[in-house]
């Protein structure tokens, strides 16, 4: 064998290796999944949280992977399922259930709710306080959870054992316009800054200082250069540098929705479009330099108009994967 076959062989190995560890640019997931949030294990799979359907599908690496419903169709009382959460040291999936409707499951009232990593199985539920909404949640690295509420200005938190959510932050500041006056998405920024979301459409994002205590500091306006559609979720991805998913939840049309980088500078944020005319991306995840969002379809439940008919029947949905800037 010649010395030129050698490394031509050597090459294509490579090639094939590089293929099958990472995974490929869109996955499928469950028809009528309505998919609503996307966390990554530390083994590279996906876990999908449905708001239809009151489920979690886990979606494992590799080429073309079939979508396993790992927490089944309203267990403990899951309903809307909205933020997901991977906490792999403690074998642990957190899913806020949300009370919205247009669900196949009963509506219950929202909780945060915790499930067997490994085999989806229920394992505790923590009522929201003063009937909040559970939107969305990040962790700390001493394994406090924190929990955004859609219905009031304020941040939850769960410390490690608790039986409770208590109040972190509220503060007249972290109030919106709209029907839901809270927060929607929120990431943890360095484990020194908690950056939130208002579920209505705005031109700036909320920091708060997350204090060596653990306590929680002051709350900051980060301006951005135009009017963000929806921020639905809040990814950390480096030092100073988030990914947002617009989903134009409450805008016209339903190509309006994008995958949008920011960059924090000081009380400023430069915004740069990744991905854009995508239908309701409420969310996504970072994976080495590439972001993979889901496109929840959202209009398809609740824009329905008389005569329309019953919701179809068959939609697809997956995950989709783009290229993050180098700089």
């Amino acid at each position: 064998m010649s010395r030129r076959t050698r490394l031509a062989g050597a090459l294509l190995a490579l090639a094939m290796t590089a293929a099958t560890a990472a995974p490929p640019d869109v996955q499928a997931l469950p028809e009528d999944w309505y998919p609503e949030s996307v966390a990554i294990g530390p083994d590279g799979a996906f876990y999908v949280g449905s708001w239809r359907q009151g489920a979690v599908a886990k979606l494992k690496p590799g080429a073309a992977p079939k979508a396993q419903v790992l927490v089944k169709p309203g267990a403990d009382g899951l309903a809307n399922g909205q933020g997901v959460l991977v906490d792999a040291k403690h074998r642990a999936l957190w899913v806020c259930s949300g009370n919205s409707g247009f669900t196949t499951v009963p509506q219950t009232p929202s909780a945060l709710k915790r499930y067997d990593l490994a085999t989806g199985a229920p394992r505790a539920s923590y009522a929201m306080p003063d009937a909040g909404y559970c939107n969305d949640l990040a962790q700390d690295a001493r394994g406090n959870l924190y929990v955004t509420d859609s219905f009031h200005p304020r941040v939850l938190r769960l410390a490690p054992g608790a039986a409770a959510l208590t109040v972190w932050k509220e503060d007249p500041a972290l109030a919106g316009e709209g029907p839901y006056k809270g927060l929607n998405g929120i990431a943890i920024d360095g484990g020194r800054d908690v950056y939130v979301s208002l579920v209505a459409a705005s031109s700036h994002l909320l920091r708060i200082g997350l204090n060596a205590d653990g306590q929680a500091g002051e709350v900051t306006r980060i301006e951005a250069p135009r009017v963000m559609k929806n921020v639905d979720a809040i990814r950390a991805w480096k030092p100073g540098r988030l990914v947002l998913f617009e989903s134009n939840a409450f805008g016209d049309g339903p190509y309006g929705g994008k995958v949008t980088v920011a960059r924090v500078d000081g009380a400023k944020l430069g915004l740069q479009t990744v991905v854009a005319g995508l239908n309701d991306p409420s969310s996504g995840a970072v994976l080495g330099d590439r972001v993979y969002f889901i496109e929840s379809k959202y209009a398809l439940l609740t824009k329905r108009k008389d005569g329309d008919g019953a919701v179809p029947p068959g939609v697809p949905f997956d995950i989709q994967s783009h290229a993050l800037p180098r700089d």
